[in-house]
Formats: structure tokens, C-alpha cells, sequence
């Protein structure tokens, strides 16, 4: 008696490895997150984020999770009053532990370190073969970009899924903010290969602060994107975003200790930290590598 030839059952497809799959169709990816109405799709979401029901803030919490990889364990809160409260939960105490060492740089937020290096005199790279310089990023004023001509970045980008808030790298004075109104093209790696000057199309502002330790100089660049297009920065009474009317040029006094929080985000993106001369990137920070707030990012010049 002959038997028959086993039969491997199918093996039904999960979400997340459509979702992977779909991800990495880059063309897919770009037409489906840019070449759409973006300002009235990130105004929308804006809106509907906003929107304090039970039902709709779990549905939407549910849909979300199956597009990202959100892990709410060490979030303070176990309910949110609506999506928006999701996007900028805060954390646990003590679930970022901040380098205490005095001469390091920690980052400011958790995210995927992105393209990083010397800034190469005024010119910087968001990709291969994709520069911008320092002028169309911070602005024509010397005195806002001349400290970080030769100086070192690191480009960390924030996912959807990740913690949104931001916290100062080290205890610090913030003493001007810019404000650049601008476009919300999506901060991926797919998009950064494609669209010229991308950071400097986007809404952004720049955050220029004075380390107590030495006097050095940093920036803080937060990047806008689809879906992304507002900022609260604590220290200012206005929110940051497509419908400020405000001046762009916004002095202040404002003081934060190593790792006490700045602001957040209404949603994932990108923060371009910028230091100086004399900075060296901290070991184990790499392209691709996901860094948590606190960590180690940049040593400071021995004194």
C-alpha cells in the first residue's frame, strides 16, 4: 500500500509580515506616505488625535498597533484619554536612566541614529549623496550656525511607535529658539534618499543652548513630518506648528537639568543634535542602532 506524499500545511501570513513586506517596497512606501494632500492629512490627524472617547482612542490604539511595533509596558499611564495622549505619554520613573557623567552628551530622546558625523565646514549630509548646509537648515544669521562650522551631528529619528518627548542632553540654558514654517514630507530613510534637503523643506525649529559645563554650544533641531507638524516646547506659551502666527524669532531664559524634559512631539519624527569642535560620538552609536533617552551620544572636549 502506497502512502501518500506528506503536505505541508500553508502557513497563513501574519500581519506584521505583510506590514514588513509592504514596508520595504520602497517606491510603495513613498507614494503611499508622500505623493498624498500632506498638510491636510497631518491637519486631520491633528484633529481626530484630539478626540477624547473611549471607543475610538482603543480602536485607534488598536489599528496603530498593528502598523507599528508600540510597546506601552513602561508608560506611566495604563488608560489615555485619546490618541493623542498615547502619542505623548509619558514614561515610569526611572525608566531612562541619564548617563551622570559631566562630560558626556546624552541623547535626548529615544530613536534610530540616522546619518551622523563631522559636519564637513558648513555642509552636512541627511543621506548619501544628499547634502544641505547649515545656512537653509538654521537660518541666514552667522552667529546661529558659525559655532558648528567642522562640528559633529547625529540625526535621530523618532518612529510612530517610539516615546515622543524630549529632554535636555545636559544640564543647559536654552537663550533663542528659531521657528521655520514649512513642509510635512515624511523623515524615513526611503524619503531621505529621494527628496533633496528634506530637513531643510520641513517644519522645524532650532533650539540653541550654552552647556554650564565649559560654556559649549549646542543645537537641538526638531524636524516636523507628515502627520507631525507641531512642537510644544515648555518654556514657550505658543504651540509650534502649521497654524503659529507668532514671530520666528523667539529669545528666552530658559534653564533644565541633565535629562529633565523640554517638550514633546505630537506624534514620531527627527531631532538634529549639533555640537561644536571638539566633540567625539560616543562608543557604540552607529547608523541603524536605537539609542534611549539618557544614553551616551557625544563626549565633550577634555577640558
Amino acid at each position: 500500500m502506497k502512502t501518500r506524499p506528506s503536505v505541508r500545511p500553508s502557513v497563513r501570513p501574519s500581519v506584521q509580515h505583510l506590514r514588513d513586506r509592504l514596508l520595504q517596497q520602497e517606491d510603495l512606501n513613498f507614494l503611499l506616505t508622500n505623493r498624498v494632500p500632506r498638510l491636510l492629512l497631518t491637519r486631520f490627524m491633528g484633529w481626530f488625535s484630539q478626540i477624547r472617547q473611549p471607543l475610538v482612542c482603543r480602536l485607534s490604539i488598536r489599528v496603530w498597533q498593528l502598523f507599528a511595533d508600540l510597546d506601552l509596558s513602561d508608560a506611566k499611564k495604563t488608560q489615555f484619554d485619546s490618541l493623542h495622549d498615547c502619542f505623548i505619554r509619558e514614561l515610569k520613573p526611572g525608566a531612562r536612566p541619564i548617563d551622570p557623567d559631566p562630560a558626556v552628551l546624552c541623547s535626548p530622546c529615544d530613536a534610530i541614529v540616522g546619518a551622523h558625523g563631522p559636519v564637513q565646514g558648513l555642509e552636512v549630509f541627511q543621506a548619501k549623496g544628499f547634502p544641505y548646509t547649515l545656512p537653509e537648515l538654521f537660518g541666514a544669521d552667522p552667529q546661529a550656525f558659525e559655532p558648528y562650522r567642522d562640528g559633529r551631528f547625529v540625526t535621530l529619528r523618532l518612529t510612530s511607535s517610539m516615546y515622543h518627548r524630549f529632554h535636555a542632553p545636559h544640564d543647559c540654558r536654552v537663550h533663542h529658539v528659531t521657528h521655520h514654517a514649512g513642509d510635512t514630507w515624511n523623515v524615513n530613510p526611503i524619503a531621505l534618499k529621494r527628496i533633496e534637503k528634506l530637513f531643510c523643506r520641513n517644519e522645524r525649529a532650532v533650539i540653541h543652548a550654552r552647556l554650564a559645563a565649559g560654556d559649549h554650544r549646542v543645537a537641538l533641531v526638531p524636524v516636523a513630518a507628515i502627520l507631525v507638524a507641531s512642537l510644544r516646547l515648555h518654556w514657550l506659551g505658543s504651540l509650534l506648528g502649521l497654524a503659529y502666527r507668532g514671530p520666528n524669532e523667539l529669545p528666552c531664559d530658559a534653564r533644565f537639568a541633565k535629562g529633565q524634559e523640554m517638550g514633546w512631539f505630537q506624534h514620531g519624527s527627527t531631532i538634529i543634535v549639533f555640537a561644536p569642535p571638539g566633540f567625539t560620538l560616543a562608543p557604540g552609536i552607529a547608523a541603524g542602532r536605537t539609542v534611549r533617552m539618557g544614553q551616551a551620544l557625544l563626549r565633550l572636549p577634555p577640558p
